[in-house]
């Protein structure tokens, strides 16, 4: 995941023996920096570059960066925990970020599973409409 200013990209990478998150410069790919600690996955940008977030297991983190002259990271706090569909393999995060700070995900019925499939319905108001007459 590419920061805001397309200076830095946090992966997840298991070179330590389990998956952590780092960040390395762009394009160089020089500087490394380990930014979880105990594990993470999933890492995405605050709209403004200031955080970057990961999970690690069913917690959520965030991390304090900085990136002006050099990538400085500090020490990972948990936002919240909960049990939320974790991506799979090379696939992106199920969660984001908005620019005011909320969280969007797909929260777990059944621990570690997914659905067989996700009704997205488009033009739902006109279906209401439809379905439900108002009279004037």
């Amino acid at each position: 995941m590419l920061s805001p200013n397309d200076r830095w990209l946090a992966y997840v990478s298991n070179e330590s023996g389990r998956e952590e998150v780092y960040v390395q410069s762009f394009p160089e790919m020089r500087d490394k920096s380990l930014v979880s600690v105990g594990g993470g996955r999933e890492p995405i940008w605050s709209k403004d570059g200031s955080e970057l977030f990961y999970r690690q297991g069913s917690r959520m983190m965030a991390v304090t960066v900085s990136g002006a002259e050099g990538f400085e990271a500090g020490v990972p706090r948990e936002l919240f925990d909960l049990d939320f569909w974790p991506a799979r393999r090379n696939r992106p995060a199920h969660y984001d970020v908005h620019p005011d700070g909320r969280f969007v995900m797909f929260e777990s019925q059944q621990s570690g599973s997914f659905p067989d499939e996700i009704l997205v319905v488009l033009n739902w108001l006109e279906e209401l409409k439809r379905r439900v007459p108002v009279d004037n």
